[in-house]
């Protein structure tokens, strides 16, 4: 799906273009953050792959994560754009498209209901039969996120609170939807001309990327979630906000836990033992519907 502006590579092509430059981002990112790792904590990068964290590793945690958002998805997606189309920012979607209250409210609706339906899917995930090794594998990667997330959620003031929220909710909303929606979504679906395919298929390598297994199914339904906020809206900015509500949201019920002395790692577990989330899937097509139709007639307002 070409434009005026586009530079006459394909956005087929430019899909992958940017998966390799992610994984080159990724290398280069580790680079950084390894000897930041090393020099603040005194610990080796076998204890970083271990989840062998504490209190005092919580700010060179933070620094990697935002080095990982920057370097590994913003960046690589700002340059495949740019070899793709004159107006990177532009294509990516960062224009405000009639941007207003309605839609905001709506977007709040859309990420609660999403969040009841995505969450309840963790409930099937946990029916999956596996062999013993195999579920232990499983196991300590939640162990390991859930320590890192625990270390990094953990605050003594309202200060390293507002740092907990700028890093592990806006950074990460800012750098996952700029790749996966602004780049990957939006490439392979100017490629294919097939947006929903595109969606569920980048949702899948959405999830994938979170290495959960307890969580896969959870979070191919939030990037849906996301992924239709962005393709029904055409700007970045809605589903910034959403995934940044989210993870806000998250964030603070793990702060409030964590400051009535609630052991955080067994809050961030990704099992469930419902399934009623799914009929949450109900109000949340009719809010899509109500969302489609507000900002398609914002964008009529504003072209």
């Amino acid at each position: 799906m070409y434009d005026n502006d586009s530079k006459g590579i394909s956005y087929t092509a430019g899909f992958f273009i940017l998966i390799a430059f992610v994984l080159g981002g990724s290398i280069f990112a580790a680079m950084i953050a390894q000897p930041i790792w090393t020099n603040m904590t005194g610990k080796s990068l076998e204890a970083l792959a271990q989840g062998d964290f504490t209190a005092a590793d919580g700010t060179a945690l933070k620094i990697m994560q935002v080095i990982n958002a920057l370097g590994a998805f913003m960046l690589p997606t700002l340059v495949t754009a740019h070899m793709l189309n004159r107006r990177p920012l532009k294509l990516i979607g960062f224009e405000n498209r009639g941007m207003d209250a309605k839609q905001f409210g709506l977007v709040i609706l859309i990420m609660a209901t999403g969040l009841l339906f995505s969450n309840s899917l963790s409930y099937f995930t946990q029916l999956i039969p596996l062999p013993p090794s195999t579920k232990a594998y499983f196991d300590a990667l939640e162990n390991r996120y859930s320590g890192q997330v625990a270390t990094l959620i953990t605050a003594k003031s309202v200060g390293e609170y507002l740092v907990a929220v700028l890093v592990m909710a806006l950074f990460p909303a800012l750098g996952e939807e700029v790749l996966f929606r602004g780049g990957l979504q939006n490439f392979l679906t100017r490629g294919t001309r097939n947006p929903w395919a595109s969606i569920i298929i980048v949702s899948i390598i959405f999830s994938l990327m979170h290495s959960s297994f307890y969580g896969f199914f959870s979070r191919v339904g939030l990037g849906i979630v996301l992924g239709a906020i962005y393709y029904y809206s055409g700007t970045i900015w809605w589903s910034i906000i959403a995934h940044f509500l989210y993870n806000a949201f998250l964030v603070t019920m793990l702060h409030v836990y964590a400051m009535r002395g609630a052991p955080l790692k067994e809050m961030l577990s990704e099992k469930t033992d419902s399934y009623w989330g799914v009929f949450a899937l109900i109000p949340l097509v009719i809010l899509f519907i109500i969302f489609k139709d507000s900002t398609a007639k914002s964008r009529r307002r504003h072209a």
